[in-house]
């Protein structure tokens, strides 16, 4: 027998468990911490540029090739694009969860290439970037100059030339991005009048800055072959690129007869600049240079930030006088809350278990050997999550909580059997009623934790989000469960055998007392038994009403992907009306700063003037803001309550519109959290029309008590100025059509002439008209082309100017032009329900042309729909067949997968009357209850097995009996658990709707299934055993 050997070698046994404990500890503090596993798709940006093009110019021009290139590549499962009229194009490509990164990019980079030559040659002088990124702001942080010695772009520049290129080299970040593009440029302004007066255009300009500001080879002095031999060889080096302001203002455009230069100074002025200047940033009002530091896919969080702060803390001690640094946005902050809320409810469950425990066991030394099955099976867990490569996260810290109450589940057992043997036979010794005890419990204790694995383990083969989700929840529980159970075989016997007494004294009073009652109740529980076995039929129709009402309350139950939460902090996204100016949009910003900040809550704002979060470009009439709260222990409102009242006192605001949002619960799925909508039209309408048709979605959607803060980000009524051109007075004054756009481009627009090098880098040389020319749109008047006879022609004699208005940016998805639509669901509702409600206002209002796509957090909870329950039915079928092995019976199994329902129903209950939803923690909730109720179910019907098989009793005694004897273990192994997750329901600080999430439907479940289904399952028992008799007595077999 295989206790035995245990038994009689305690030294051994204990060995085991320590070798056991030790190879965990060394796993606990190698494993990496983080908040979740790697859940967020991973991410390959590609960005362009085509400077001086419209919105939709450069989706025609460049989004569409590069799609057309990129669509289909391998796990690719969508991509957006945005197009927008600073000349940007931003092309996102999400692949599946799990793919490598690394060869994500090089698929993409390779399918770009094929295609580069198409693209316009203003795009490929700059180049296509492409680069894996992630989609999750792991930190914000923020320079600036406390004493204003040095201006914004000193401080932008010196964080793109000495720290950018460092954040990006620290493990695990995958992006590091100073906003506002505001890098060193030398700037020429030219003066159109000037130009006008000494017959000058910008194309002679451009020529000339091209000629004089570039880099040549030139060769080496002494090279070989010549015919006199030379000692030495000398490298040739000429002054190409110029540097310096002074430089660029003397380069010669033309030289007159007279020996005189008209020169760049003479119709320009030339300044060392921005390379834009439509941004500005924040931090609590005053000037500072916001860093978004994204994380890579798959990377450490917490380890990440941590080495991020430590990479700062190192540059800055090299920082100049005058300037500093400052993280006031940490996502991790959040993270390690929540882990360390966490581990404070893994040892408020121990305690809570150890009570339970001696309640019934009465006595301290058959309490703490139980006990010590813990930490042995808690540590060993730590190894195999390292040798599996997972990490210390949520759900693994969540699936040790709960293991607790099931790892002393075997041990309880066996220590009950031993202390209820040795009391049935006061002759027998203590050995070798651990002997005989383990004979009747050992293969209870293997069905079980047979049972709990062929659970858990099938989810390990689901793929996707939910896959992962429950593949690391599922797989921590199943090492504790084998763990737990090699212990109750080995190490508890053997030391009940050493240490457990014959008698201990008598229990505290009140532990008696207990005992006494609970006593009675197994006599009351036997009586009911015997009851409900007497009246079979009836009790066969009340279960089969009572299935058809958990399908009833499952329906009642609203679905969602996870639980919103107060992460510390949130999210203001600000829009001013269509081509406000930056200077608007910073007066709005600046209040709505200030007046936030009143808020005693609030600690640090981040503000991103003339930035829009969701399309990632430059936009002067948008803008974002990140506010920080105080820790959840120091302030008595939610962000949740904040975001809310705040959007009750913006709502209205006649001159801006702005969402407050909170932060999606797992970051890198979305910017924010609610849904995201793409409204694709597939029938060729135009952007105007798109936005005709999605405003109705969105006036529809907004009525819907579901949802709240529908908004889209298409607007196509943005003020433009439309140009026509007459291509007919181009060809007659004998003008060049390039020579007539690149003008245009140098004077109202911005032109990429060249680089120049400074401070080891390289910057763009560009030319604007200065800034009185740009002011109005008699611009064109005083810009000049010549023609081909030498004559110079204003510009408006051949273009004309009409106000229009147009998209500021437009997105494609999947290949179509599409309106991203965002929204939340209204206070009381879920995520799910927001999105069936959407998705049913799309098909209501859109016509035929059009289909919707999900992205984000909603992709994942569409996508995923179904996961939990293919889970779920894996789960029943896996326990139906490792049992029907086990008994060698196809219908004894049925016996105790008909105790699962009851927990069911009383997950579904609690779930319901608190309010919850039906999101991945409760459907991972529900693959342990199928465990833990069969758990109960097992001691019932083996022990049922025994008395009918092997002592000879009737089926219907050996019912009654069995359930009586396997009262007491059932009660207590249940309690115990139930009192191990009563920290996570009543959880509360960062990360407590998580563990609400889990801890509701687990307890409520516990609860149903050791005081209703206990009833029915030796009534099921004794149905089934009584027609397996019936079948072999007509077989003609003898029955045991």
């Amino acid at each position: 027998m295989f206790s035995k050997f245990f038994i009689e070698r305690p030294v051994f046994a204990s060995v085991v468990a320590i070798i056991i404990s030790l190879t965990g500890i060394i796993g606990l503090y190698s494993l990496p911490v983080e908040q979740y596993p790697s859940l967020t798709p991973p991410v390959v940006k590609v960005s362009a540029n085509y400077s001086g093009a419209d919105a939709q110019t450069v989706a025609q021009t460049v989004a569409i090739p590069l799609e057309d290139a990129i669509n289909g590549v391998e796990n690719m499962i969508y991509m957006e694009s945005t197009s927008s009229s600073s000349g940007d194009m931003s092309l996102s490509v999400y692949f599946d969860i799990g793919t490598d990164p690394d060869q994500a990019t090089v698929d993409v980079n390779n399918r770009i290439s094929a295609v580069t030559a198409k693209l316009p040659e203003d795009v490929k002088k700059t180049g296509v970037s492409v680069r894996k990124t992630g989609s999750s702001i792991l930190e914000v942080a923020t320079l600036y100059s406390p004493d204003g010695s040095m201006d914004s772009l000193e401080v932008y520049n010196y964080a793109a030339l000495n720290i950018l290129d460092d954040l990006a080299r620290v493990p695990g970040v995958g992006n590091a991005v100073a906003i506002g593009s505001r890098n060193y440029s030398m700037r020429i302004w030219l003066n159109p009048d000037l130009l006008n007066k000494y017959q000058v255009t910008t194309t002679d300009v451009i020529a000339a800055i091209n000629e004089q500001n570039a880099q040549y080879a030139t060769g080496k002095i002494g090279q070989e072959p010549v015919a006199e031999k030379s000692p030495y060889v000398y490298s040739v080096i000429m002054h190409g690129r110029l540097k310096s302001t002074k430089e660029f203002e003397n380069i010669i455009i033309r030289a007159n007869s007279d020996g005189s230069f008209l020169r760049v100074k003479d119709v320009a002025e030339v300044s060392l600049g921005s390379r834009e200047y439509t941004f500005k940033g924040r931090l609590n009002g005053n000037d500072a240079t916001p860093i978004l530091i994204f994380l890579q896919t798959g990377a450490n969080a917490v380890n990440t930030a941590k080495l991020v702060k430590a990479k700062f803390e190192e540059l800055s001690k090299n920082f100049p006088e005058g300037l500093a640094y400052k993280v006031p946005y940490d996502t991790t902050i959040f993270i390690k809350a929540s882990i360390e809320e966490v581990v404070k409810t893994f040892f408020e469950a121990l305690i809570l278990v150890v009570i339970v425990m001696y309640l019934f066991l009465k006595n301290f030394r058959s309490t703490i050997i139980p006990m010590i099955a813990v930490p042995v099976s808690i540590l060993g867990t730590f190894a195999g999550l390292y040798v599996l490569g997972f990490s210390i996260n949520l759900l693994t810290l969540f699936a040790l909580v709960l293991a607790i109450g099931i790892v002393v589940d075997d041990a309880i057992i066996v220590v009950e059997n031993i202390d209820r043997i040795m009391h049935e036979d006061p002759n027998i010794s203590i050995k070798d009623a651990a002997i005989k005890a383990m004979d009747e419990v050992a293969a209870p204790v293997v069905s079980i934790v047979l049972v709990l694995c062929a659970v858990f383990i099938p989810v390990s083969f689901i793929s996707g989000f939910v896959g992962e989700i429950q593949r690391q929840f599922a797989i921590t529980l199943a090492i504790s469960v084998i763990i737990s159970g090699f212990v109750a075989l080995t190490l508890t016997p053997s030391l009940c055998a050493i240490f457990l007494k014959r008698n201990e004294g008598q229990p505290f009073y009140l532990v008696k007392r207990f005992n006494d009652i609970f006593d009675w109740s197994t006599k009351v529980f036997g009586a009911g038994v015997a009851y409900i076995l007497k009246r079979t039929i009836r009790f066969v129709i009340i279960y089969c009403i009572f299935l058809v009402g958990l399908y009833g309350l499952f329906k009642l139950v609203p679905h969602s992907l996870v639980p919103p939460e107060d992460q510390g902090n949130f999210l203001t996204v600000v829009n001013l009306p269509a081509a406000s100016s930056l200077n608007r949009t910073t007066q709005a910003m600046d209040g709505m700063s200030e007046e936030i900040r009143k808020n005693e809550n609030v600690t640090d704002i981040v503000g991103l003037i003339g930035y829009d979060l969701f399309t990632g470009s430059l936009k002067e009439n948008s803008g974002a803001m990140f506010v920080n709260l105080k820790d959840w222990g120091d302030r008595d409102v939610s962000s949740f309550d904040m975001v809310h009242s705040y959007n009750q006192n913006y709502f209205l605001n006649p001159n801006f519109q702005t969402f407050f949002v909170n932060p999606p619960p797992i970051q890198g799925l979305s910017l924010t959290g609610g849904f995201e909508m793409y409204a694709q039209n597939r029938g060729g309408k135009s952007y105007d029309e798109i936005q005709a048709d999605v405003n109705k979605l969105v006036e529809a959607a907004n009525k819907r008590p579901e949802l709240s803060n529908v908004r889209t980000t298409l607007d196509t009524n943005f003020p433009q100025l439309k140009l026509e051109i007459d291509r007919d007075k181009v060809k007659l004054y004998g003008l060049n059509l390039a020579d007539v756009f690149s003008t245009l481009n140098a004077t109202i627009g911005t032109y990429y002439v060249n680089d120049f090098s400074m401070l080891g880098k390289n910057y763009r040389v560009n030319i604007s008209a200065i800034g009185d020319f740009r002011n109005t749109q008699n611009a064109l008047k005083n810009i000049y082309v010549r023609s081909k006879d030498g004559s110079m022609i204003a510009l408006d004699s051949v273009l004309t100017l009409h106000r229009g208005v147009g998209p500021d940016d437009v997105k494609r998805f999947n290949m179509f032009p599409s309106a991203l639509v965002q929204g939340d669901p209204a206070p009381g509702y879920t995520s799910g329900q927001a999105i069936d409600a959407i998705a049913q206002v799309a098909k209501e209002t859109l016509s035929e042309d059009y289909s919707i796509a999900w992205s984000g957090s909603a992709y994942q909870e569409v996508t995923s729909s179904g996961a939990g329950q293919i889970a779920f039915i894996l789960g029943l079928l896996f326990v139906f067949l490792i049992l029907a092995a086990q008994y060698e019976r196809w219908l004894m199994p049925l016996a105790v997968i008909t105790a699962v329902p009851f927990a069911v129903f009383g997950s579904l209950l609690f779930v319901y009357f608190r309010g919850l939803e039906n999101d991945i923690y409760f459907q991972t909730g529900l693959l342990l209850l199928i465990g833990l109720s069969a758990k109960n179910a097992i001691l019932i019907v083996e022990f049922a097995m025994e008395e009918h098989l092997k002592k000879g009793k009737s089926i219907f005694e050996a019912s009654v009996s069995a359930a009586k004897l396997r009262f007491r273990p059932i009660v207590m192994t249940s309690l115990a658990f139930i009192c191990g997750i009563l920290p996570l329901y009543f959880a509360y600080g960062a990360g407590s709707a998580s563990r609400h999430a889990i801890g509701t439907g687990i307890i409520g479940g516990m609860i149903a299934a050791s005081t209703i289904a206990i009833f029915f399952v030796p009534l099921f028992f004794y149905i089934l055993e009584s027609f397996n008799k019936w079948l072999d007595e007509k077989r003609g077999k003898t029955h045991a």
